[in-house]
C-alpha cells in the first residue's frame, strides 16, 4: 500500500494527515507549531508517521500548507490553505457550498463549487473571531479553552459585549464578573458576539448551504450551536474537521502522485 500527506503548519498548531490510496484516513497527529516554523513540518510529520507505522518511502507525495506552509521543505508541493479547506471540505461532505474556517489567528469564508474555491473572504488584521480571542476569554475567566463551548450552552441571560476586540475584552468580561454576571452568561454573549462576527464576514462571499465548519474552534460546542442558530441552519461538522486543511493537501498530494505516475 502507498500514501499521500498532507501538512498543514498553522500559527499556532501543526496538523498532518495521511491517507491511502482509497482516500481514506490512516494517520493523524497534532502537534504544536511553536517558535520553529521549520522545525514544525518535519516534527509534525514524524508524529504522523510514527501514528500510523508508515515508512516514508512508502509516502508517495507530500503536500504543505498553512501559514509555513513554504517551510515544509520536503514536501513535494505547497498550496494555500484556502484552497485545501475547500478540498478536504467537499472530500468529506461533498454537498459543501460554504465552508466557515476558524482558526487561531484568522477566520475564513469560502465559497465552493465542486470542491473547487469560487472566491473568499479572511479576516487575518483582528483576531475578533478566532481561537486567540476565545482563548484570551478563556483565561480571563480561569477556565481550559476545551471547556468553554460547553459551558455557554448553558446561559439563559446572555451578556452583550462591547467589544469584540480581543485588546479591550479582558476588561469587558471583568467588569461582567464585577457585576455578578454568570459564568455561563458571559460567555453565552461571547460566543454569540463572535458568531454575529464571523457570519457577516463569510456573508461578503455568499451565506449558501450545505455549510461546513472547519478549523479548531469547530471543536467548541458552542460556537456550533450559536453559527447553527443564527444561520438558521446545520453545519457539517467532523471529528476531523480541525484536520480539514491537512486533509485537502494530502487528497492534492495523492491526486498529484496518481497524474504523475500516469504520465510516465
Amino acid at each position: 500500500m502507498k500514501y499521500a500527506a498532507g501538512i498543514d503548519v498553522g500559527s499556532t498548531q501543526t496538523k498532518c494527515i495521511i491517507i491511502d490510496e482509497n482516500k481514506q484516513i490512516v494517520a493523524r497527529a497534532l502537534t504544536d507549531t511553536g517558535a520553529n516554523i521549520t522545525r514544525a513540518g518535519e516534527r509534525g510529520y514524524e508524529a504522523v508517521l510514527a501514528a500510523g507505522g508508515i515508512a516514508r518511502e512508502d509516502v508517495l507525495c507530500v503536500v504543505g500548507t498553512g501559514y509555513g506552509r513554504f517551510k515544509v521543505s520536503f514536501g513535494d508541493l505547497q498550496i494555500t490553505e484556502i484552497t485545501c479547506h475547500a478540498k478536504g471540505a467537499s472530500m468529506l461532505f461533498p454537498d459543501t457550498s460554504t465552508v466557515i474556517d476558524m482558526g487561531g489567528q484568522d477566520a475564513k469564508g469560502i465559497s465552493v463549487q465542486n470542491g473547487e474555491v469560487v472566491d473568499f473572504v479572511m479576516n487575518d488584521k483582528c483576531a475578533a473571531g478566532t481561537g486567540r480571542f476565545l482563548s484570551t476569554a478563556a483565561e480571563t475567566l480561569g477556565l481550559a479553552l476545551d471547556e468553554i463551548g460547553a459551558i455557554s450552552l448553558k446561559a439563559r441571560n446572555p451578556v452583550r459585549l462591547s467589544t469584540v476586540c480581543t485588546v479591550f475584552v479582558e476588561s469587558d468580561i471583568m467588569s461582567y464578573v464585577a457585576q455578578g454576571k454568570k459564568t455561563e452568561d458571559i460567555l453565552g454573549g461571547i460566543h454569540s458576539a463572535i458568531a454575529a462576527r464571523t457570519i457577516a464576514l463569510v456573508r461578503r462571499v455568499g451565506l449558501k448551504p450545505n455549510y461546513t465548519f472547519t478549523g479548531g474552534v469547530s471543536l467548541n460546542v458552542g460556537m456550533v450551536k450559536m453559527l447553527e442558530e443564527k444561520l438558521g441552519a446545520p453545519l457539517n461538522v467532523s471529528p476531523d474537521s480541525h484536520y480539514m486543511g491537512a486533509i485537502g493537501a494530502a487528497v492534492f498530494a495523492l491526486e498529484h502522485a496518481m497524474s504523475t505516475a500516469a504520465a510516465s
